[in-house]
């Protein structure tokens, strides 16, 4: 008598799955939260059966204060504001160590602008009238370097991370301090209990809310703080969806852009209050594409339940200043910086070698920036423009740098004190900065991030699509806007 032949394996699997989703459905969509809410009821019931407490004061400090925190009215305005906050520290506070940092590296006159500017009355030393690149210069001459090596690594490698150094690192020594100072003292537990809700109702996590703040930083540091995500499948939109947070690399060309095309616009009393606003906008903007992607992602690629989030805010508690200065400093800007100088360095070689190469009639540089000038006309850019930010993979910080030295022709990048001429003589308008702004804050993760990503996941598939997701947001936003802009005669 023969036996019945065995019910092959996917069978059973979909059987099984099958009846999982009948389950499913009997007990409803919130039975994660039903079961945590039961039990958090049943331990709640056992604590005041055995524990007596003491009768709390009339006035209890961390209930006042999470009133307002965590109010469904107040509570995003207060972040609002404390965010706001930041920004113009970061913003204002950046401002003189960038403009000491640049003097004593690359400067054309050392510090002695510095000292003018800053110091008045004291007389610069003869050693700092001139930079580190100026000095470089004289040691390789000095030594009878052949003018291609020293231009290779003084006006290439060396400007490039020369660059990265004076723009990344005082922002960074101010926000991650701030940041930690807020995370320190039980701001961020609070900001992830009033974001829950609206990341799960983008298919996220509240935790995502804490890695989207670390991403203002650096979007690398983000994604490693993606590690807090316990579902899988949550951690990977988070990491996905990082890039859309304006990290410290892309500040400055957000700055820039604000302060030479908006706040030009009102008067010089304002123009801080104009800057800080447009870079609010531009991270709420940031903060929307996070959500509308993590949407789409929870509800194509990333199907699945939200997993329950369960936070028990901590009280708040004295700030320690040594360790926050210690975590700051030492965990998170000097390996953020590290990480970019090594990526910037190499990058630094390849562009002066482009402007240093003929090709045709100009650079290697210009020629690629002419075949890419069409398609950077769609979007409201110019060729020069896209090969800047290609060029900056490995350091956002160099974008305008590289266009300055583009425009100019140059074999090295350069600086100008005021380079909305220079933009304006290549046919910039406000236009043009909005569109740089919003490919800036939208477009492909650097290469630390990518790497990052990579790491992180260890899937090839992953780390593709985290760069080409940003990359099409930001084609078809620009795209929109720029020839929207033109069909309505905006301009």
């Amino acid at each position: 008598m023969s036996q019945p032949s065995p019910t092959p394996v996917h069978t059973r699997i979909a059987t099984l799955l099958a009846r999982a989703d009948a389950w499913h459905a009997r007990v409803g969509g919130h039975l994660h939260d039903e079961l945590t809410a039961t039990i958090y009821a049943a331990s709640q019931t056992l604590t005041d059966a055995v524990v007596r407490r003491v009768p709390p004061s009339a006035w209890d400090f961390d209930r006042w204060l999470d009133r307002w925190l965590t109010s469904p009215w107040l509570g995003f305005p207060v972040m609002l504001l404390i965010l706001a906050g930041v920004f113009w520290l970061t913003v204002v506070g950046a401002n003189v160590p960038s403009t000491f940092l640049a003097g004593l590296l690359i400067g054309d006159e050392g510090l002695r602008e510095f000292f003018t500017e800053y110091l008045p009355g004291w007389t610069c030393p003869w050693f700092l009238a001139r930079s580190v690149y100026g000095w470089l210069h004289l040691l390789a001459a000095a030594v009878g370097a052949p003018g291609w090596l020293a231009g290779l690594l003084i006006d290439g490698v060396f400007l490039c991370w020369a660059w990265v150094v004076a723009v990344m690192l005082p922002p960074m020594a101010i926000f991650f301090p701030l940041f930690t100072f807020l995370e320190d003292l039980g701001f961020l537990p609070r900001v992830a209990f009033n974001l829950d809700r609206f990341f799960r109702w983008a298919g996220g996590h509240g935790k995502q809310a804490l890695c989207m703040a670390m991403g203002f930083g650096c979007n690398a540091a983000g994604i490693i703080a993606c590690r807090i995500i316990d579902s899988p499948r949550e951690r990977i939109i988070a990491i996905l969806t990082n890039t859309f947070v304006p990290c410290n690399g892309r500040w400055p060309t957000l700055i820039l852009m604000s302060s030479m095309f908006i706040a030009t616009a009102v008067p010089a009393g304002w123009a801080t209050a104009v800057a800080v606003g447009t870079l609010m906008v531009v991270t709420l903007l940031g903060i929307l594409a996070t959500a509308v992607m993590s949407l789409v992602l929870s509800r194509s690629l990333l199907q699945g339940l939200p997993s329950t989030f369960v936070l028990e805010l901590p009280p708040y508690r004295p700030p320690q200043f040594l360790r926050i200065l210690y975590r700051s400093m030492i965990d998170r800007t000097w390996f953020v910086l590290k990480r970019a100088m090594l990526g910037a360095a190499p990058a630094g070689g390849v562009i002066w070698l482009m402007g240093a190469i003929p090709g045709g009639e100009t650079s290697l540089l210009r020629a690629l920036a002419d075949m890419a000038d069409p398609w950077g006309r769609l979007l409201g850019l110019d060729g020069m423009i896209l090969v800047a930010f290609l060029l900056a993979l490995p350091a956002n910080e160099i974008v305008i740098p590289v266009i300055i030295m583009g425009y100019l022709n140059q074999s090295r990048m350069m600086d100008l004190a005021d380079p909305a001429p220079l933009f304006r003589q290549h046919g910039w308008t406000w236009l043009t900065a909005v569109c740089v702004m919003l490919f800036s804050l939208l477009h492909f993760p650097c290469t630390t991030t990518t790497l990052t990503i990579w790491a992180e996941t260890r899937s090839t598939r992953w780390t593709l699509l985290a760069n080409l997701l940003p990359t099409l947001l930001a084609v078809a936003v620009c795209l929109l806007v720029a020839q929207g802009s033109r069909w309505l005669g905006l301009v």
